[in-house]
């Protein structure tokens, strides 16, 4: 049933009447009444009796479409038990709203009826077609001796186990890899290769991008290699009625590849063989709702599941991913280090002290000389140069210009921003305009920027290069492209469009504001971030430039200047098993009042080996406890978790207790 209620997570028996037999399959939406309320549920399972006496019966079936396949609800179960959360909450993520209108065209005769496989073992839907529906026999002239079609490696080769992947997708078999990509890859089109490798083997495929401009150019990409039609996107940005045609049209076996954000990740794909996921380490692949699972967990839990490929990539590598392949689970695809140096652009600090020797003045700068003169060399080369700054806006946070003590709102102690040159402090929390601002500290009323944002560093670089061509790209307008010799494009991280040819120059500037955040992946964030803008630049050999405003001795600096983000990981997950951190082990995050948190974990038969840590201060007076278990324990603990949070809503506790395993932000 879709109650959000943690006791009451587990499936309830109903009698179906005559009058609904037909319509009331696996899989359909229907209406039950419980405890005198009419509520939504899932008919998960047909049986011919059960253990309990006296039932009642169905109230209706919402609709004849069994929009939740068994796959699905098989690993909806998996995820919810994974992140100590109920079935109901996972399934309202896997499956969009009905919309009706959208439905229409999709009756019950067309809707698959059963998901059980054919007496000859393959999946009852195949229909004895090929992908594009000519007859099976029929399909691509070109096959190979097993029958499917030979798909050329062409990029892949630059990785010496690249062609072994594609082969392995092709043969349907459940290959596992954890992808390093080559500065200036055009990742979309590898992954292009991959899918269209798993449809040559007669089977489907899932991808997970972390944004709308990553997953349109992975849809382009597709319908290049595929061709049109032979693939749906699936995001909730799309609105209700397109999101709930494309969700049909996979969960109807009309098409075998889904792609999209995180709302993709349940994507009811026949004959699966493929999941797989771009840039794990983007904190969009985590879902903001109950129980708040990630992209990249989910996937592998339904690689794990259904014993079918999966394919973690990206520029930058997290440790997730690298425990993937320290413990075999996974297998490494990167390039030999003679490719890396031919592709890597020429990158370089200003902070170390060959640098300082020459430029003093480097240290404190926000444009250090040596960036200065790289942007001034590319544009007078007529190449475009890239920007990254970590804040969109203009002046996002200020200080008093006397005592330097960060300026707070006086009704709600949030930071003041100015929102342009000639603007009036405000707020960033209320919007409350602060024009007669007093610094508690000293009195003084003079501010002074402590972090500038994008278009603050656009009008700084503006009178910097008289006459060239400057342009912002952020939140508010993301530029998908930049044509050739287009001068400045000013972007924060995550917005950097790509340019026709490569950047010739790429500066990372205020490197502080990342590599200070007071976070567990604060150093993998900014590594992460760095790479996806360098990768953007020209090779080395043909002009690029990378230029880092940071000291070259700390280890991201290290790993983006020698473009080893594996090695970077490997220290990361290295220290983080010493001190006890994610993924080494498996915490879990209790955050709510004092009297809540404390009375969930008493009533939490905890494994043994599990610390309790904390509190510590969270949000409006609430407060957090993490539990922390070895991996091989962290069923146990999710599970004790669940059920004490079940015996809470049972006795119907006032106050609410959010439950997080392996939270992004743990302090």
């Amino acid at each position: 049933m879709d109650v959000p209620l943690p006791h009451l997570d587990r499936p309830f028996d109903y009698l179906v009447p005559e009058a609904l037999d037909a319509d009331a399959r696996p899989g359909v939406r229907v209406k039950v009444r419980f405890a005198g309320q009419l509520v939504d549920g899932w008919l998960l399972e047909r049986a011919e009796s059960s253990e309990h006496p006296k039932l009642a019966y169905l109230e209706k079936v919402v609709s004849p479409v069994p929009v939740l396949s068994p796959e699905v609800a098989r690993l909806a179960r998996a995820v919810a038990d994974r992140y100590a959360g109920s079935l109901a909450d996972v399934l309202r993520l896997a499956v969009p709203p009905r919309h009706a209108r959208a439905e229409k065209a999709v009756t019950a005769a067309d809707a698959p009826a059963t998901d059980a496989p054919a007496p000859d073992g393959s999946p009852a839907s195949a229909g004895g077609t090929a992908p594009d529906g000519v007859p099976a026999e029929a399909a691509d002239a070109d096959a190979r001796p097993g029958g499917r079609a030979e798909v050329d490696p062409r990029g892949w080769r630059d990785y010496p186990a690249g062609p072994a992947l594609l082969r392995a997708l092709t043969d349907g078999k459940p290959a596992r890899a954890v992808w390093s990509a080559l500065p200036g890859e055009d990742w979309a089109d590898r992954y292009a290769d991959a899918v269209a490798a798993t449809v040559a083997g007669g089977r489907g495929a899932v991808v997970v991008v972390a944004d709308a401009r990553d997953l349109d150019r992975l849809d382009a990409a597709l319908t290049a290699v595929l061709g049109a039609g032979r693939h749906v996107r699936l995001t909730a940005a799309d609105g209700p009625a397109r999101r709930y045609r494309a969700f049909l049209t996979a969960r109807t076996g009309e098409v075998d590849v889904v792609i999209g954000t995180r709302a993709a990740m349940f994507a009811p794909v026949r004959r699966l063989g493929l999941v797989a996921i771009w840039d794990d380490g983007d904190d969009l692949h985590a879902e903001p709702r109950a129980p708040y699972p990630h992209a990249r967990d989910v996937l592998l839990t339904r690689a794990q599941l259904g014993d079918v490929a999966a394919l973690v990539g990206g520029y930058a590598r997290t440790a997730e991913a690298q425990l993937l392949a320290e413990t075999g689970w996974a297998r490494e695809v990167v390039a030999d280090r003679a490719v890396v140096r031919a592709r890597t652009p020429a990158l370089a600090p200003t902070g170390d002290d060959p640098q300082l020797a020459r430029d003093p003045g480097a240290a404190s700068a926000r444009l250090p000389s040596l960036a200065w003169t790289t942007a001034r060399d590319a544009l007078r080369a007529d190449l475009p140069v890239l920007v990254q700054v970590p804040r969109r806006g203009y002046v996002p946070s200020v200080a008093c210009a006397d005592c330097r003590a960060p300026a707070r709102c006086p009704h709600c102690a949030g930071p003041l921003a100015l929102p342009s040159a000639q603007g009036t402090p405000a707020c960033r929390w209320c919007g409350r305009v602060a024009a007669a601002y007093a610094c508690p500290e000293c009195g003084g009323r003079r501010l002074r920027a402590s972090v500038t944002g994008a278009r603050r560093t656009a009008e700084e670089l503006g009178r910097a290069f008289p006459g060239v061509p400057v342009r912002t790209s952020g939140r508010e307008e993301v530029l998908a492209s930049v044509p050739g010799g287009a001068g400045l494009v000013i972007a924060t991280p995550g917005a950097e469009p790509v340019a026709e040819g490569g950047y010739g120059a790429v500066l990372l500037l205020d490197s502080w504001a990342l590599l200070t955040r007071a976070d567990l992946r604060a150093g993998e964030e900014a590594l992460r971030r760095w790479m996806a803008a360098a990768a953007l630049a020209r090779p080395g050999t043909a002009g690029g430039r990378v230029v880092v405003v940071a000291d070259g001795a700390l280890a991201p600096v290290q790993a983006l200047l020698r473009w080893d983000s594996a090695w970077f990981a490997a220290r990361e997950l290295a220290e983080r098993r010493e001190l006890g951190f994610p993924p080494a082990v498996r915490m879990a995050s209790v955050t709510g009042v004092a009297e809540a948190v404390a009375d969930l974990l008493a009533g939490a038969r905890l494994p043994g080996d599990a610390e309790v840590l904390g509190p510590v201060p969270a949000d409006e007076g609430r407060e957090r406890m993490l539990v922390r278990v070895p991996r091989s324990r962290a069923a146990a603990m999710a599970e004790a978790l669940h059920a004490a949070a079940g015996q809470r809503s049972a006795r119907k506790a006032a106050d609410p207790v959010r439950l997080q395993v392996d939270p992004l932000t743990l302090f």
